[in-house]
């Protein structure tokens, strides 16, 4: 049988894994990076927490104890159902079955302004051009002589109010109250403000009341400006612009307000639902395909009686479905029956500041907060690291940040472009 699977992010890395040395399957792994990484962890390599290799890890050396796994550079430009082909920005694969596990990208809901201006927390490259953008813009409100030109450099908005946007605004109150102290003695008190600003009338709206709450008090106690039922509009001349009519003067909007799936040519209207999320049915086979499959956060999947709406786009869902979808394939070799996808609810967490967390467990229904939560976010995230490797870079990173309060990673990375004939 064989497999091209699209994506190498949880759900298509976690397939690949549990099919790998098995003779009756053929997988080819296509991805645009050749590298896995973690997207929980990129706004701490952004913040300068961690480096990029901590969190990420060749394909090629993943799967390279895996004899029947393949991987493949490349971007997917159409899909051809009738002649079971995908065509690549780089040559075609024939398949027997496909499976889509191309995560989602950044919404910027139509705003061109925004897009073109803010910045994106969705991959590693928008975690180094983060980490670089505000780097500069300390190093220039340094040699600034204008109190306006100052405030706007080291004024920072972020827009959407979900586990990204709070752990960034607890980690940027967390270093302008230490880290900025240290280094840039020259701007204390030069007016440097952090904005958190969502639609909704709380932040980390999935989580329970109290995570709510505590997130909520917590982000306050550390000087974050939260601005709730708040629409960013635009980002132009440095100015945030809200709905409302209000507007922030700022060089940096960060844009963690929404995602959405992504369409590809040779697919049926019908193959696609809310969000531009591939309609799957029980087992994954998108809507109006014969084998054709999604995983993870480009699918909708509307029949788990548990989650009606469809599944949250976080990595568990992903990483299950990888897994459960492999052991279908391999029933299917054995023309034994197929099994219907149901998603166990392990629970949410996130990260407010140093020694800060909140976190809500479904079975049993509990909630939790501060020291203890953020060691269990701690541990959920070393665990569900790729490698060995990773677990043990990142873990010697965090040791030395809780012990100094600091991270020597604030190097400012600016590689040279060159564009040639081969890429």
């Amino acid at each position: 049988m064989k497999i091209v699977i699209i994506g190498g992010g949880f759900a298509g890395v976690n397939l690949a894994m549990a099919l790998g040395n098995n003779e009756r399957f053929e997988i080819t792994l296509v991805d645009k990076n050749n590298y896995n990484f973690f997207p929980p962890l990129i706004y701490q390599v952004a913040t300068g927490f961690l480096e990029p290799s901590s969190i990420s890890y060749p394909l090629r050396k993943l799967f390279s104890e895996k004899k029947n796994v393949h991987f493949r550079l490349g971007q997917v430009q159409k899909v051809s159902p009738a002649e079971n082909k995908v065509i690549l920005s780089n040559g075609a694969l024939s398949y027997d079955y496909l499976v889509f596990a191309t995560g989602a990208k950044t919404n910027y809901f139509g705003m061109e302004n925004v897009k073109q201006n803010a910045i994106s927390m969705k991959t590693l490259d928008d975690a180094i051009e983060m980490r670089n953008k505000l780097l500069m813009q300390m190093e220039q409100a340094t040699i600034s002589e204008d109190p306006d030109d100052i405030k706007k450099r080291l004024t920072v908005v972020i827009a959407g109010g979900g586990p990204t946007g709070v752990e960034l605004s607890g980690m940027f109150a967390e270093m302008r109250n230490g880290i900025l102290r240290k280094e840039y003695p020259e701007l204390i008190g030069k007016g440097s403000e952090i904005y958190l600003v969502d639609g909704g009338d709380a932040l980390l709206s999935p989580m329970s009341e109290k995570s709510q709450k505590d997130t909520f008090e917590e982000l306050t106690k550390l000087g974050v400006n939260i601005m709730l039922n708040s629409r960013v509009k635009d980002f132009v001349n440095d100015t945030v612009y809200l709905a409302s009519g209000e507007s922030i003067p700022s060089k940096t909007l960060i844009w963690a307000a929404g995602v959405t799936a992504k369409v590809f040519e040779g697919l049926p209207p019908e193959s696609y639902g809310r969000g531009s999320r591939m309609a799957v049915d029980e087992f994954n086979k998108v809507n109006a395909t014969t084998n054709i499959y999604a995983i993870g956060d480009t699918c909708l999947q509307l029949t788990d009686l548990h989650f009606p709406q469809g599944h949250p786009q976080v990595a568990q869902v992903a990483i299950q479905q990888g897994r459960h979808l492999a052991k279908n394939f391999k029933k299917m070799v054995k023309n034994e029956a197929l099994v219907p996808f149901e998603y166990e609810d392990k629970g949410s967490m996130a990260i407010i500041g140093r020694m800060k967390a909140v976190a809500d467990l479904p079975k049993p229904k509990v909630h939790f907060s501060g020291t203890i939560a953020w060691f269990a976010w701690l541990f959920i995230h070393l665990i569900s690291l790729i490698t060995q490797r990773n677990r043990v870079r990142t873990l010697y990173n965090w040791m030395i940040a809780y012990f100094t309060k600091d991270q020597s990673l604030r190097m400012i990375i600016k590689p040279t472009w060159r564009p040639n004939s081969d890429d």
